[in-house]
């Protein structure tokens, strides 16, 4: 008959024998990260020099590094069970070598790509082999503990060129009405013609560079990480990132407002200003604000509600 201090001592042998074997898979999981970063060695230094010259996707370059720390803030809360997933491994590991192989096919075919294209496959062939080696030597367990910070990888990959244009001819046309309806809530006189602002003195067109579509994705990302951080209710958390689309409108139609009441009231050598050239920062810390204090009242509501009572 075994006594409880050998029970005992059995059990606190084998937690230190699965303590070890998780370690071996976290240090086979870092191996494996570091092999497959010498093998993107070279898509990887293109994606850097191309993308921190590049307006839209230079925020793609803080991405990995949010993904770790969001990692390592709870990684003692992380399940450290291992559950084999070799079915999704299977999956990941195929939409990587799909994304090389596209990648180095596509430019040699009819279908040639711009260097901001091809540098999307590989980062999205990246990112996939990333997860796949997760599920690999850390299991589905863990996986599904850290899916938000894995997911979080995708926004590594830059905006494909055909998507960003259509999300800039979109925000271009929205932001358009939102300055219309502006322009009539202030009283400004003015004549439109689709894009185009007749105003006292001058004529204005809604060029897609105001599109703010830099802006709307950065405000989107950080809409993401507040609601992942700070909430605990799925609902509000889309209520939180939903609100990004307004706020983004909202941004670009009141950065137009005052241009245009700028050019009316100071003359036309307003829109060269730097209200008009550099304004984008200060207009975005302002669409902050109000994003903030959505958050701060649904992150209220959830402290006020009741506990649910014990079963």
């Amino acid at each position: 008959m075994i006594s409880s201090k050998q029970a005992a001592l059995r059990q606190v042998a084998s937690g230190g024998e699965a303590e070890q074997t998780w370690s071996r898979r976290c240090t086979y999981y870092c191996v494996y990260l570091a092999g497959l970063i010498v093998a993107f060695v070279l898509p990887l230094s293109s994606w850097v020099r191309a993308v921190a010259g590049n307006d839209l996707n230079s925020y793609t370059l803080l991405i990995p590094v949010v993904s770790i720390y969001l990692i390592y803030i709870q990684c003692e809360r992380l399940l450290k069970n291992f559950v084999a997933a070799p079915s999704l491994a299977s999956l990941f590991i195929l939409l990587g070598f799909a994304g090389v192989i596209l990648a180095v096919v596509l430019p040699r075919s009819a279908f040639a790509l711009s260097n901001n294209d091809e540098s999307a496959l590989y980062l999205f062939s990246f990112v996939s082999l990333v997860v796949a080696g997760g599920f690999l030597f850390l299991g589905k367990t863990w996986m599904k503990a850290a899916a938000f910070p894995m997911a979080f990888l995708i926004f590594m990959v830059p905006m494909p060129e055909g998507i960003a244009d259509g999300l800039e001819e979109a925000s271009k046309l929205a932001s358009a009405e939102v300055a219309h309806v502006l322009f009539q809530i202030t009283g400004t006189p003015v004549l439109r013609e689709g894009v185009i602002f007749q105003l006292p003195g001058i004529s204005i067109e809604v060029a897609r560079e105001c599109s703010g579509i830099r802006s709307s994705v950065i405000l989107f990302i950080t809409s993401l990480l507040a609601s992942y951080l700070f909430l605990r209710s799925n609902l509000r958390r889309f209520v939180l990132v939903a609100a990004v689309i307004p706020l983004g409108l909202i941004r670009n139609g009141v950065r137009i407002l005052t241009i245009a009441l700028l050019c009316v009231h100071y003359g036309p050598g307003m829109i060269d200003s730097p209200v008009h050239r550099h304004g984008g920062p200060p207009f975005f810390v302002a669409s902050l604000i109000p994003l903030f204090l959505l958050l701060w009242w649904l992150r209220r509501g959830e402290q006020r509600r009741p506990l649910p009572s014990p079963a």
